[in-house]
């Protein structure tokens, strides 16, 4: 009685539990003023209790998210022979960096249903998001607003780019852009079969100015009116040496 109790608790537990153990090559960012982007290492091992089985295959995926921003989609046509906008869509929470990078094509590595449940790739990242729209198909939009991104660079999909050695050791590298908003950037990174998520790690990397960017950006949002001051003496300033000097260039 006893070994069958065994023998059933046995069949009950996963032939093999795998769990994501995983790391950052650094948890902060800082832009100065000669900041002109960064590369983050993403490195890790697969944790087992038992062989790994042969199929289906293992997949990783790795995602890396900025903070949220609002964002405003519209669509321009011509109305009396002018331009204006017709329609559009005001996204509340879009990610303001978003990169996913895989070991294979996503579609291989993740079903709809866990794609749609975890909100991995790009698209289901934007629809899970509340918009206000004026528009009739706001999917379009956001279409669009992906598009626009992936051509300036903050959204990217690195498809093939992580690599998978031995099914247990994994290792990418994602670009950061050097125009990066401030905030924590959440990495996650999950493990799949047969396009199911089996286990999921999630850290986070920082990002902040410092030095002489972390004061006009300081000074720019907590005393506006200063910095407006400031603006104008220094424009002014500049105007007034570039004309002493082109005059006593040519006189």
């Amino acid at each position: 009685m006893v070994r069958l109790l065994l023998l059933l608790l046995g069949l009950a537990l996963p032939a093999a539990a795998e769990e994501v153990v995983a790391d950052l090559s650094q948890d902060r960012v800082s832009i100065s003023t000669s900041f002109s982007g960064s590369e983050i290492l993403i490195f890790g091992a697969i944790k087992r209790s038992a062989p790994p089985p042969l199929q289906p295959p293992l997949a990783v995926i790795v995602t890396l998210e900025g903070p949220d921003e609002e964002v405003i989609v519209r669509r321009k046509d011509r109305v009396a022979g002018i331009w204006v906008n017709v329609e559009g869509i005001e996204v509340e929470r879009a990610p303001s960096f978003y990169a996913v990078a895989s070991t294979r094509p996503l579609e291989e590595a993740l079903s709809h249903t866990d794609d749609l449940r975890w909100r991995i790739s790009t698209a289901q990242k934007l629809r899970a998001i509340d918009a206000t729209s004026t528009a009739v198909n706001a999917s379009a939009f956001l279409d669009a607003l992906v598009r626009v991104r992936q051509a300036e660079g903050v959204y990217t999909r690195a498809e093939g780019t992580v690599q998978l050695r031995d099914d247990t050791l994994f290792s990418t590298q994602i670009a950061l852009p050097s125009a990066l908003t401030e905030g924590n950037y959440e990495t996650r990174i999950f493990l799949t079969r047969g396009g199911r998520v089996i286990d999921s790690y999630a850290t986070s990397i920082f990002v902040s100015k410092v030095g002489l960017e972390r004061f006009i950006y300081g000074l720019a949002h907590d005393q506006p009116l200063v910095y407006g001051i400031l603006s104008l003496v220094i424009a002014i300033a500049a105007g007034w040496i570039a004309s002493a000097v082109f005059r006593y260039i040519l006189p």
